[in-house]
């Protein structure tokens, strides 16, 4: 069964889920607001910019995780994504899922964003199958670091690949919808590469690459 391939922020949704939890935190009281807005608008802007320190940005990502009980991280999730969330799925997205699906193929949600934030998006988008970074656990709590390879730029192949066994056919006959030159690793890496209202960086690779340039948020589905 073919493979389709989906990136979660600005692809299959009009945000940025990790950034929205970020401020979610701040707004609440999780963390410290003023440096941490201001600590998470910096790393998204080396994100958009192409420089991510991954490493370095899970650190402060996922450590509120750890400074918090679940069942109090669990309520803040729900209350976020009812009401910051669910009003940036995209129609088209849920169109677009659902068509691979008719067609016979297998959809996939292939994220850099944590599993914690991005486990009950994929469910919205009723999406089974989820790659996401991975927080680590340890008796019952959230520890703070990485389990495993985070599914960021190359990372995203490792896991892939991972999830797969390492059937590189699979990959070459996947699709693969991204809207960031962070995913160009895997896309270049997939049989049918499309950019989904792309970055400035990852449409100037696309047209140069012929890959079909699509947007989700205006229903235009052509070049």
């Amino acid at each position: 069964m073919p493979l389709a391939l989906f990136d979660l922020d600005n692809t299959l949704l009009a945000g940025d889920s990790d950034q929205l939890w970020g401020a979610y935190l701040a707004e609440v009281g999780a963390v410290d607001g003023a440096w941490y807005r201001q600590e998470n608008a910096r790393y998204y802007a080396a994100y958009e910019a192409g420089t991510l320190d991954i490493e370095e940005f899970l650190a402060f990502a996922l450590r509120p995780l750890a400074e918090h009980p679940p069942a109090r991280l669990a309520a803040w999730r729900a209350a976020f994504i009812e009401r910051d969330i669910r009003p940036l799925i995209l129609p088209a997205a849920r169109a677009l899922i659902e068509r691979h699906r008719t067609q016979g193929d297998h959809p996939v949600i292939v994220t850099a964003t944590n599993r914690f934030v991005t486990e009950p998006i994929a469910a919205a988008l009723e999406v089974i199958d989820l790659i996401a970074t991975e927080p680590e656990q340890r008796d019952g709590r959230y520890t703070g670091r990485v389990a495993g390879v985070p599914s960021f730029q190359h990372g995203k192949i490792t896991r892939l690949r991972q999830w797969l066994g390492e059937d590189d056919a699979a990959l070459a006959q996947a699709s693969f919808y991204s809207d960031s030159a962070n995913d160009l690793p895997l896309l270049r890496a997939v049989g049918r590469p499309v950019a989904v209202d792309p970055d400035p960086r990852l449409r100037a690779a696309a047209e140069a690459a012929g890959w079909p340039v699509i947007s989700l948020r205006d229903g235009s589905t052509g070049r």
